[in-house]
């Protein structure tokens, strides 16, 4: 039954708060690790597997967090994933060894799993059926901003306070969603209650997604099939996965309810919010390590610039809840999105090595209108057609697909990075030689500088020979992260046709008759 008046707006400021929590720590902590890895002693190879573990727990729970909030109430699984949210923020803020720190980043990673799938489910509910993409347009905004905005938020910490406030920032804002939550929202019925537990079904999907996901984020700095451990991954992930859904299709009380992917637009709206994940995942994780690797920007300069497109899309939220309210076709609005992601990434292929953080601005203020297009038309998309309990289930799969998309867009573009590297130095290497005069030319210049200052012609010639040595990996990294954002344009942009597979509805809503 949807909410009204002021009731129906505090169950909304409530869940989307919670599912901030979440959202935020999956990036918010990576500009903290140079910073962590100094304190605890470890190496950069360690420390990430404090998001390594945050994303394989976290990917691991969306999908069952249906069946958990069916299972034990709604409104008490969002409760218990609160608390144990803003207790294990606690301790990762008082973790004294990096073990402590991964091991409570893993449970943070359960419990935010709970939050995300179980807020969209709430707010769905909350409100009314004819209102419901006004709705899912608010939780887009904790959706689409919280993943852009953490690194900003932490770079900010850490101007002034060391890395354990990233966590303890948690705190506050965990025990006030709390009380909202213990206070205002409403408990729905405990409808898996005393029917048997899938163990099996469990098993499987943690060792199917988790070694899928574990995979997507080791995959590349291990060097992918050369390493033993990740062809053991990549082999558990697709048996595990056949066992899965073998499992879940034949059982009578399933953990995941696999059925919901008959339904046309759902199965093709999953798709759809794999490709988003990649656009925004890919896009917030290429970007940054462009800027400061190359072009020499601080972290917090990095994080400044996603501020203009997080305002973008925050104020365009609202709008497209009222035109998906209106009848506007959620695939005009998406395609609309995607369009705009391509111009994005097109103006970003055109980056120099002078490029500034002015000539940033419109691109990534085109990123933040084209999401803003995207996250709530596809949501929509993908969830019309469910209906009570099939909402919580939907809701979860949708948002562990969207977070494989960003594991996979992360994955690939880093892989991509690393083979066009190489083909780039290639070609670039072809014209050092002593028939090239625009070589021979700039080699004499250095060398007669460097001669100017007083060095010795042997050591000028060595001196210049390690500047254009320089000047070609700035170059071949220039070309090859031109050629990641081509590629995540593109992705975006043929991806398209893909919406006009799901079925056009008047007043594209989803149905909320919850029980």
């Amino acid at each position: 039954m949807a909410e009204v008046g002021f009731k129906k707006w505090i169950i909304t400021f409530t869940v989307i708060t919670a599912s901030l929590l979440e959202l935020i720590d999956t990036t918010i902590v990576n500009v903290a690790i140079p910073q962590i890895q100094g304190n605890l002693g470890a190496t950069l190879e360690d420390v990430a597997w404090l998001s390594t573990g945050y994303a394989v727990a976290n990917v691991i729970i969306l999908p069952m967090s249906g069946w958990l909030g069916s299972r034990f109430g709604r409104k008490n699984y969002f409760l218990t994933s609160i608390i144990v949210f803003t207790l294990v923020s606690f301790l990762c803020g008082n973790a004294t060894s990096l073990n402590e720190l991964i091991l409570f980043r893993i449970l943070q990673g359960l419990a935010g799993g709970g939050l995300i799938s179980t807020a969209q489910a709430i707010l769905i509910e909350t409100w009314p059926r004819e209102d419901v993409g006004i709705a899912t347009a608010l939780f887009g905004l904790g959706a689409v901003v919280g993943p852009t905005v953490g690194p900003t938020i932490g770079g900010y910490i850490l101007e002034i306070a060391d890395w354990p406030w990233i966590f303890y920032v948690n705190i506050p804002v965990g025990i006030l969603a709390a009380y909202c939550t213990i206070t205002f929202i409403r408990e729905t019925p405990k409808d898996g209650q005393g029917k048997p537990v899938d163990w099996w079904g469990i098993g499987l999907l943690a060792i199917a997604v988790g070694s899928l996901q574990t995979l997507l984020e080791k995959g590349e700095s291990e060097d992918w099939f050369s390493t033993p451990y990740i062809t053991a991954l990549a082999v558990a992930s697709i048996f595990g996965l056949l066992l899965f859904i073998w499992r879940e299709t034949s059982t009578d009380h399933p953990i995941v309810n696999l059925k919901i992917m008959k339904k046309r637009s759902f199965s093709i709206g999953m798709f759809t919010s794999f490709i988003l994940g990649f656009g925004l995942y890919g896009s917030v994780f290429v970007f940054p390590v462009f800027a400061q690797n190359l072009l020499g920007f601080t972290p917090l300069q990095t994080g400044k610039l996603f501020i203009a497109g997080g305002i973008c899309t925050i104020s365009m939220m609202p709008f497209i809840g009222i035109m998906l309210k209106k009848g506007v076709p959620a695939q005009f609005m998406a395609t609309g999105g995607m369009f705009l992601f391509f111009v994005f990434c097109w103006m970003l292929s055109k980056s120099t090595l002078a490029s500034g953080t002015g000539d940033f601005f419109w691109p990534l203020v085109i990123r933040g209108f084209g999401m803003a297009l995207l996250f709530v038309p596809l949501t929509t998309l993908a969830m019309q057609d469910l209906s009570g309990p099939e909402i919580g289930q939907g809701s979860g799969l949708n948002n562990m697909s969207r977070q494989l998309g960003g594991s996979f867009g992360i994955a690939a573009l880093t892989t991509l990075i690393h083979i066009r590297a190489g083909f780039h130095r290639s070609n670039l290497l072809s014209n050092i030689n002593e028939y090239n005069p625009a070589f021979t030319g700039k080699l004499n210049g250095l060398i007669h500088n460097f001669m100017a200052k007083g060095s010795s012609f042997i050591d000028a010639r060595l001196m210049a020979m390690k500047a254009i040595e320089g000047s070609v990996i700035k170059q071949t990294m220039l070309l090859t992260y031109n050629d990641a954002y081509w590629v995540a344009g593109l992705i975006m942009l043929f991806s398209i046709p893909l919406l006009y597979l799901q079925k056009f509805k008047k007043n594209a809503n989803i149905v909320t008759d919850a029980h």
